[in-house]
């Protein structure tokens, strides 16, 4: 075939470049921080952790200790 066109597009410049990663980076930086926070806060938790018997008896013959027990 006599076409030599690239699947690809030319590379840019280095600061073009660095104009995409400044602005990939600001798109990314609210979503980021609000789901950090989000993560962060305190859960509730379970007032009693149940154990199923077939895990207690598993842990049991691994000699494990879990909460509970």
């Amino acid at each position: 075939m006599s076409n030599a066109r690239l699947a690809y597009d030319d590379a840019s410049t280095p600061a073009e470049m660095r104009i995409d990663c400044l602005a990939a980076q600001a798109a990314l930086a609210g979503p980021l921080a609000a789901t950090a926070r989000e993560l962060s806060r305190e859960q509730p938790k379970a007032a009693q952790i149940e154990v199923p018997e077939a895990a207690a008896r598993l842990a049991r013959a691994l000699h494990l200790q879990l909460d509970g027990e």
